[in-house]
């Protein structure tokens, strides 16, 4: 049932295994989508350039860039960023910090 899929999600179990890799999920349809990362399977395309992508989350996250909107604002400066990820990227040019350290002489 949707239920007991849902509290899988809260628990940890992940029940459905990639037979080509390490990675498990709780959800069927999410490894029938990372399956296609093996297969090499690119099903969805971006009406406006053309490049495609094995599952829909990652066009969409694309599609992004198309539109120019930037919702992830610098609260240091005034850049801002389509992605989450790009905005954490920004963050370390204001700390200082150094996202890899070699963990045997701490040069960054």
């Amino acid at each position: 049932s949707n239920l007991k899929t849902h509290k899988r999600t809260h628990t940890g179990v992940k029940l459905y295994q990639c037979s080509q890799c390490d990675m498990s999920f709780s959800r069927k349809h999410v490894l029938l989508e990372h399956q296609k990362t093996h297969s090499g399977e690119k099903p969805y395309q971006c009406s406006q350039c053309g490049h495609s992508f094995s599952t829909n989350s990652n066009l969409k996250s694309h599609q992004i860039t198309h539109t120019g909107v930037k919702s992830y604002q610098c609260s240091n400066c005034d850049k801002a960023f389509s992605h989450k990820s790009g905005l954490i990227k920004h963050q370390i040019t204001h700390t200082g910090a150094k996202s890899y350290q070699c963990n045997q002489c701490n040069k960054a």
